[in-house]
């Protein structure tokens, strides 16, 4: 269980930085947008094409997955917290059985 716990953790931190990524875009996105007559037109990047798009169409996407980020990175730092909490109990569980019998760490 041990070795599954470790090999989730750096996964997860992994997807953090990636939503955080993800989360600063649209949020300078937005500020971009922002300084912008509302009434305007901008391009949106669709794979290796530009769509037009209007600005309260773009300025709804960007809120959206600045919303969906915010959202997602607090559920994976729970997630996180609860992986190392339940590496710390299989840490403990470890030492308290090599405390009661000190010959299962001479088999290691």
């Amino acid at each position: 269980m041990l070795p599954f716990l470790i090999s989730l953790c750096p996964q997860v931190q992994n997807e953090i930085r990636t939503k955080e990524a993800e989360k600063k875009r649209a949020f300078f996105t937005m500020d971009e947008l922002k300084q912008l007559p509302d009434d305007t037109n901008v391009y949106k990047s669709n794979g290796r094409t530009f769509v037009l798009e209007s600005k309260a169409t773009l300025m709804n996407e960007h809120e959206n997955k600045f919303k969906d980020s915010e959202d997602s990175i607090t559920s994976l730092q729970s997630k996180s917290e609860f992986l190392y909490d339940q590496m710390a109990e299989v840490e403990n569980n470890f030492r308290e059985l090599l405390q009661q019998d000190p010959a299962l760490s001479m088999n290691v």
